[in-house]
């Protein structure tokens, strides 16, 4: 079956790391590949990225909801120093996050190195796996940047 080698070094990777999301993944994939149930690929290559975006939000949004920040807290956060850097930053990692995910369409195969460099990053550097779309915006700055200086 194609695929099916690289989805268990995924899993036996995953497992190695100690990341319990890459393990999860490779696992929930492995699961839908052996019960043939090949109908859920193509939904999940559509929608998936949004359903993880949806409950990454909700995560961070529970604070708001809960009350634990307030509206004023809010308001001072997006008119001090460390307020306006967010802002730049979330504009910025959107904008990478944008260019990665073009990334990924144009060339899927990068998603191998992009999940070995993250598992690399969380053993030895310390690192947070939040997902390969911010790898891959990384990825797609430096292969813009090898680009323009190979000219």
């Amino acid at each position: 079956m194609p695929g099916l080698t690289l989805l268990v070094a995924l899993l036996l990777i995953g497992i190695v790391a100690r990341s319990n999301l890459i393990a999860m993944a490779a696992c929930v994939l492995l699961i839908i590949k052996l019960a043939n149930l090949n109908f859920i690929f193509p939904l999940l290559e559509r929608r998936g990225l949004e359903l993880g975006l949806l409950f990454l939000l909700l995560s961070i949004l529970v604070p708001v909801a809960t009350g634990k920040i307030s509206e004023r807290e809010m308001l001072y956060n997006l008119t001090s120093l460390p307020g306006l850097l967010a802002l730049f930053g979330g504009a910025l990692a959107t904008h990478l996050n944008g260019e990665g995910l073009k990334l990924l369409q144009l060339q899927p195969e990068i998603i191998f190195g992009l999940v070995i460099g993250s598992i690399i990053g969380i053993v030895f550097l310390g690192g947070v796996p939040v997902g390969p779309l911010m790898a891959a915006g990384i990825t797609a700055l430096f292969m813009e940047l090898a680009a323009w200086l190979k000219h």
